[in-house]
């Protein structure tokens, strides 16, 4: 799935020693979609290999959102518990290796980042908001609520400020 019908859920930069990610499903508010899970893993896996990057930016296509978490769409178009609990562990996976890269990874934040985008934010060695970003660890109320954000969140917020 794309962000639009031609251009692929994550774009890669790289301006001299530094990569920058670019959630790029603006439309959707950058919802952390399966696809977008997987071209992030991938990139992630690409990068610690690289020997000539020296640090990675996440930041996000659109001024509406740096990502409102689990694309909830995609998630309650099934029940089955097992692609539920496959997502889940893609997205544990994908967050998790963002603290083994080699590389400093910094989320660059300047609209809202909520549920697991506020985790992939927690995520990152360090978070660069403007004045205009808001962070939430939301419930919602169709029984999917996921409480792995606010661990993230809770081992960061003391070290790190926003």
């Amino acid at each position: 799935m794309t962000a639009a019908s031609n251009e692929p859920v994550l774009l890669r930069r790289d301006e001299g020693r530094v990569a920058f990610l670019t959630l790029n499903r603006p439309r959707a508010m950058n919802a952390l979609s399966g696809d977008l899970i997987d071209a992030l893993q991938a990139e992630l896996d690409r990068l610690a290999k690289d020997k000539d990057i020296r640090c990675v930016v996440i930041e996000a296509q659109g001024d509406r959102a740096f990502s409102t978490g689990h694309d909830l769409r995609e998630v309650a178009s099934t029940r089955d518990y097992a692609v539920h609990h496959d997502l889940m562990t893609r997205c544990s996976a994908m967050m998790m290796s963002i603290g083994r890269l080699p590389q400093p990874v910094i989320a660059k934040v300047k609209s809202v980042a909520t549920a697991a985008g506020c985790q992939l934010v927690a995520a990152c060695d360090l978070a660069v908001a403007s004045s205009t970003a808001t962070f939430a660890t939301s419930g919602i109320i169709n029984g999917l609520f996921c409480g792995t954000p606010s661990v993230a969140v809770g081992r960061t917020v003391g070290p790190k400020r926003a």
